[in-house]
C-alpha cells in the first residue's frame, strides 16, 4: 500500500483535493448556515426547503451534459476551471442580497460542489486506474470525509465572529487557493490516450458502451435504486437533522456528536470496500452493499435512546463508505473506460436528483402528518427493494466482462 502511494500521490492527492473541495456544495456545508439564510430572506422552511430542491435538480439536469465534458478534456484544464465556478458561487452565496437569486446561487454551488468536483475526481480515479481502482477511489474520495468531518466543526466555530456571509467570503479563497495546488499536482497528469495500450478497461462483451447504449441496457436501470436511494435519504436524514433529534428528545448537540463516529466508520469503510473490490469485483459486492441502511433507518425509527442511533450511525457509514467506492467502479468495470465521463455524468446526475427529492419529499410528508419515524421504516423497506434490484439486475443482465491490459 505504501508503495502503491508513494508512486501515485499527486494524482490520488488531486483527487482527494477536489472531494475536499465539493464540501462547499454538499448539504451538510450549505446546511450549516440555513437558520441565518431564512432569517435573513424572510423564508419559512418549506420554502427555504424548496429552494433548495429547485436548484439541486437544475443543477443534476446539467450535470448529464457537463460530465460529459471528462471524456474530452483533461482535469488539469477541467478541474480549475470548476473550482473558479465554485469559488464565484461561495462569493454570490456572500453578497447576494435578493431571494428571488437563492436558486441559482444554490444551483451553481450544486453543480460545481457536488456535482462537477466530486464527478471529476472520481471519474479520474476511475479511468487512470484498473487493477488498483478500488484502492484508488477509496484513497481519493477521503477529501469527502475530512471536509465532513472538520469543515462543520471549524465554520461553526467562526460563525460568531466572522458571520456567515464572510464565512462564504472563506470558502470562495479556499476554493481559489486549491486552483494552484491542483494544478501542480497534475503538471504530469496521467493521460487515458497515453494509456490506450496499457491499462483500460472493457466492459461488458468487451468492448466500450457509448451512453445511449448503456441507457438501452437494462443492467442501467436496475441500478437507479441504489444509485437513488443513498443521496435521497442520506440527505433527507442531515437535511431534518434538528427535528429527528427533538422528536426523540434529544438536543441537536447530543445528536451531532455521534457524527465523528459515523464519519470514522464510514473512512474504515471506504478503505475497505476499497480493498475488497481490488480482491472480488463490484459484481459480488454491489448486491449487499446498501444493507447495513436497512440496519440503520430500522435503528433510527424504532430506537428511543442515543446507544440505538449510535447504533443506526454505524450501520448508516458502513454503506456511506462503500457507496464512495463501489457504484463509481461499477459503471468502469461493466461498461468501460473510454465514455466513462458521459455515462458517470448519468449517474452523477440521478444522484443530484436523489439529494433534491429527499429532502423535499420527506419534509412534504412530514407537513401531511407522517412523521420522519414512520418514514424511516419506509425507507428501510426502499433499501431492500434496491438491493434485490441490484442482484436481479447482474444476474440477468450482468454480460461477461473483458480487462484489456
Amino acid at each position: 500500500m505504501f508503495g502503491f502511494l508513494r508512486l501515485n500521490a499527486p494524482w490520488l492527492a488531486a483527487g482527494a483535493l477536489l472531494t475536499l473541495m465539493s464540501s462547499f456544495g454538499q448539504t451538510f456545508f450549505i446546511s450549516i448556515f440555513a437558520a441565518h439564510i431564512q432569517r435573513d430572506f424572510g423564508l419559512s422552511h418549506g420554502q427555504w426547503g424548496a429552494m433548495y430542491s429547485l436548484g439541486t435538480a437544475a443543477s443534476a439536469g446539467v450535470m448529464i451534459w457537463a460530465g460529459g465534458l471528462t471524456d474530452l478534456f483533461r482535469v488539469r484544464a477541467l478541474g480549475p476551471a470548476v473550482l473558479a465556478v465554485l469559488a464565484l458561487a461561495c462569493l454570490a452565496m456572500a453578497i447576494n442580497p435578493y431571494v428571488w437569486a437563492l436558486p441559482l446561487v444554490i444551483f451553481a454551488l450544486r453543480f460545481a460542489g457536488q456535482g462537477m468536483s466530486s464527478h471529476i475526481a472520481i471519474v479520474a480515479m476511475a479511468r487512470w486506474f484498473v487493477a488498483t481502482r478500488g484502492r484508488a477511489l477509496a484513497i481519493a474520495t477521503l477529501g469527502f470525509s475530512v471536509g465532513e468531518s472538520f469543515l462543520p466543526l471549524g465554520f461553526v466555530a467562526l460563525l460568531p465572529v466572522v458571520g456567515w456571509r464572510g464565512l462564504w467570503v472563506v470558502a470562495a479563497v479556499v476554493a481559489l487557493s486549491a486552483i494552484p495546488l491542483l494544478t501542480r499536482l497534475l503538471r504530469r497528469e496521467r493521460r487515458p490516450q497515453s494509456m490506450v495500450h496499457e491499462n483500460q478497461s472493457l466492459g461488458m462483451g468487451g468492448h466500450h458502451w457509448s451512453r445511449r447504449q448503456s441507457l438501452r441496457h437494462p443492467l442501467f436501470w436496475f441500478i437507479i435504486p441504489a444509485l437513488l436511494g443513498p443521496s435521497a435519504f442520506n440527505t433527507a436524514f442531515f437535511f431534518h437533522q434538528v427535528h429527528f433529534a427533538g422528536l426523540k428528545g434529544w438536543s441537536h448537540l447530543q445528536l451531532v456528536a455521534m457524527f465523528p463516529v459515523y464519519t470514522a466508520v464510514a473512512i474504515a469503510a471506504m478503505v475497505g470496500s476499497g480493498w475488497a473490490l481490488d480482491r472480488w469485483g463490484t459484481r459480488r459486492l454491489m448486491p449487499f452493499y446498501l444493507l447495513p441502511m436497512v440496519v440503520a433507518f430500522g435503528f433510527f425509527s424504532q430506537g428511543e435512546t442515543l446507544a440505538a442511533a449510535l447504533t443506526g450511525f454505524v450501520f448508516l457509514g458502513l454503506t456511506t463508505g462503500a457507496n464512495a467506492t463501489l457504484p463509481a467502479a461499477f459503471w468502469a468495470e461493466f461498461y468501460g473506460t473510454r465514455h466513462i465521463g458521459a455515462i458517470k455524468a448519468m449517474a452523477a446526475a440521478v444522484m443530484v436528483l436523489g439529494s433534491a427529492i429527499g429532502p423535499a419529499v420527506t419534509g412534504l410528508l412530514i407537513d401531511g402528518g407522517i412523521g420522519l419515524e414512520s418514514q424511516y421504516l419506509g425507507v428501510s423497506g426502499f433499501f431492500l427493494f434496491a438491493s434485490a434490484m441490484t442482484w436481479i439486475g447482474l444476474k440477468r443482465f450482468g454480460g461477461a466482462l473483458t480487462l484489456a491490459l
